[in-house]
């Protein structure tokens, strides 16, 4: 009698990565939107991990408390031993501006790695604020469009932190929210209606919102399909630079080119 021998293929685990998320109080979009973008990653699987500034209002004297809130929860979200850290709250830094040329962003990434590179932990730091720039830039756009929800004083400071970084914004519509809370209610048919307002005709790119708190995951792609340009997102540019910072290919279907560009490459 002959005998057979079965092979059976061993499926190699996906690597895993902790991402921890610093985040305003009052926040609860950032942590359902980036969860949702990157469970759609085929080579990798994540963890997520908040701490929370207490702040609800948007204004710049409330996000300046906010931020003085930050050496606490560096602290608790390093206990996590997490892989990377996104600063998610992208106006608390556009709104500080820059010193001496320098933006906000990197400043305060720079000052989180120090921190916790001080406890001998050495995850990456990103920002959402310096995720946004960085998105932009890899896509090559130099002129933008974009809907906020912010107050108009502190809309104009978001504009000029991102003219500052050398994006010229083309037109701009912003929904003068004040709470933060609100702002994470704010429907997704409003959302669009703002970006329909905009003159996209000099614009390389739409950011359909410049604000992790407002909703708009589920309005990247169909932007993108209805106004034939590259649409991004706060959560969108943070998914991206997550991902290249952890060396992990860029391929999460359904939310727009900038998601895609690894996609022919990625490991099946």
């Amino acid at each position: 009698m002959r005998e057979t021998t079965t092979v059976h293929s061993i499926a190699h685990p996906r690597p895993h990565h902790r991402i921890g998320l610093v985040v305003p109080s009052s926040n609860v979009t950032v942590e359902t939107e980036m969860p949702a973008l990157l469970q759609r990653h085929r080579d990798a699987t994540f963890s997520f991990h908040s701490t929370r500034m207490r702040m609800h209002t948007v204004s710049p004297e409330a996000l300046r408390a906010m931020n003085s809130q930050r050496q606490r929860c560096v602290d608790e979200i390093g206990d996590a031993g997490v892989d990377a850290i996104l600063y998610a709250c992208l106006v608390a830094l556009m709104a500080q501006g820059h010193t001496e040329g320098e933006g906000e962003h990197k400043l305060t990434e720079a000052a989180v790695a120090r921190e916790l590179g001080a406890r001998g932990m050495r995850p990456h730091v990103i920002s959402s604020a310096g995720a946004l720039v960085h998105a932009l830039r890899a896509a090559g756009a130099r002129n933008v469009a974009l809907v906020m929800p912010y107050m108009r004083p502190v809309a104009r400071l978001v504009v000029a932190y991102l003219e500052a970084e050398g994006i010229t914004v083309t037109d701009w519509h912003t929904l003068e929210v004040a709470d933060n809370a609100e702002v994470g209610c704010i429907p997704g048919d409003q959302v669009l209606g703002a970006a329909r307002s905009l003159d996209l005709s000099g614009a390389d790119a739409l950011i359909i919102s410049a604000c992790v708190q407002m909703p708009s995951l589920s309005l990247v792609q169909k932007a993108e399909d209805e106004f034939g340009l590259p649409v991004l997102s706060a959560a969108t540019a943070g998914a991206f630079t997550l991902l290249e910072t952890l060396g992990l290919p860029v391929d999460l279907p359904g939310a727009g080119r900038l998601l895609t560009r690894d996609a022919k490459t990625a490991v099946l």
